[in-house]
């Protein structure tokens, strides 16, 4: 299912819908969160600071005249899902979501896992996300690939990506509309 690597506490896991953009085994401790953000949102104008409750980026687009609206905001799993824990602590994960509900992608930010090499650290399981709606069940073993001997991992960052997604489009696009 996910070929082997290197085992690594920092990685960098971007797939980004419509793209072939992909970086793998790239340090974080030197990325600020914004490039990240224009990573999973290429063509957009502006990406704000993070701000707001619950914490986000926006990331902004121009309409058909010229004036920019809301086409989704990125944020991290951890400022929303807090008490969401893989195996051996929380996994931060960055998260953008556009305004209709579709996941641009997510990046894997650090996760302290000792079996991380086989779980969510892989281009693999970022890749499973593009695209996925908010309403999708986010169940391990059906819509989202399991990983033997890593379930509490997988079903953890699932779990933390489901809940935060649907918590933001709630909050923020019920604001914006």
């Amino acid at each position: 299912m996910f070929p082997p690597v290197t085992r690594a506490r920092f990685w960098l896991a971007v797939v980004v819908a419509g793209s072939s953009t992909l970086a793998f085994g790239q340090s974080l401790r030197t990325k600020p969160l914004q490039e990240l953000v224009k990573h999973l949102f290429p063509s957009v104008s502006t990406i704000t600071p993070k701000a707001g409750t619950p914490p986000r980026f926006g990331v902004l687009q121009p309409d058909s005249g010229g004036v920019e609206k809301l086409f989704g905001v990125a944020f991290l799993t951890t400022d929303l899902e807090p008490l969401e824990r893989g195996y051996h602590g929380p996994i931060k994960i960055l998260v953008g979501l556009q305004a209709n509900g579709k996941l641009a992608g997510i990046v894997v930010l650090e996760n302290q896992e000792p079996y991380g090499y086989f779980s969510v650290d892989l281009p693999a399981f970022a890749a499973q996300f593009v695209g996925k709606d908010i309403r999708d069940p986010f169940k391990v073993g059906q819509d989202v690939d399991a990983v033997s001997r890593a379930s509490i991992t997988i079903n953890s960052a699932t779990r933390a990506i489901r809940n935060s997604a649907r918590r933001v489009a709630a909050q923020v696009f019920a604001e914006s509309r």
